[in-house]
């Protein structure tokens, strides 16, 4: 039976949230993967990659996993009130509701993460929290039927993981060796854990009316 994951479509997502999922996703077994929109206009990415969706939230097949990336645009699919209606009819027959990065604020905007562990970019972690999300630090966390990856390249892990629960572990490593994943970063500056202090701060303080924006936005939908 092909399994259908759903990955959602809005402006100003993150294209690696998308694409690093996507290129596991692709790779299973009997897997269709659908990208989901209001419309089947293309859609245009934080950094201009321009996507074309294959499925409207009309037209969508039934979903065997549901997903959500993030980005800058997250602040619109959060007042988007036919984006959360989407996720919130489709994630009770998803056997799993995903995201990556801060795309798990938007899933905690439409009410999906209260009282899950679950994780997200680590400038937002703190966020979930107002959505009822118990905040992990993990690079993927799996709680029950919900699993969610941190920022942006932790979207391969998410998808591995994803693949093994889905497929087996066979399959996930299979994947992985293809993909020749084999992370080796040339800076050891990839988390607030291993960057310096000056850098942390820096892209802190340089993020924080975003922040603070969005904190605004998620204590709004949690009312």
């Amino acid at each position: 039976m092909t399994t259908h994951i759903g990955m959602l479509l809005f402006p100003r997502l993150t294209e690696l949230d998308l694409t690093g999922p996507y290129e596991v996703f692709a790779q299973m077994p009997d897997t269709r993967v659908n990208l989901i929109s209001h419309s089947l206009e293309p859609v245009v990415s934080a950094y201009g990659l321009a996507i074309s969706p294959d499925t409207t939230f009309d037209d969508c097949p039934p979903l065997d996993v549901l997903f959500v990336p993030g980005g800058p645009g997250i602040s619109g699919a959060i007042e988007s009130a036919p984006t959360l209606a989407f996720l919130r009819q489709r994630a009770p027959a998803a056997k799993y509701v995903t995201s990556v990065c801060t795309g798990a604020l938007v899933l905690g905007a439409a009410g999906l993460l209260k009282g899950y562990r679950a994780t997200t970019h680590w400038l937002s972690l703190d966020l979930l929290s107002i959505v009822g999300a118990v905040p992990v630090s993990d690079r993927v966390v799996v709680d029950r039927n919900r699993i969610t990856g941190a920022g942006v390249t932790a979207g391969i892990d998410f998808g591995l993981v994803v693949a093994a629960h889905l497929f087996g572990e066979d399959v996930a490593r299979s994947i992985q060796l293809m993909m020749e994943y084999d992370p080796a970063p040339p800076f050891d500056s990839g988390s607030p854990r291993t960057a310096s202090a000056a850098l942390v701060s820096r892209i802190t303080e340089r993020t924080r009316k975003l922040q603070e924006d969005r904190k605004r936005l998620l204590t709004r939908a949690a009312q």
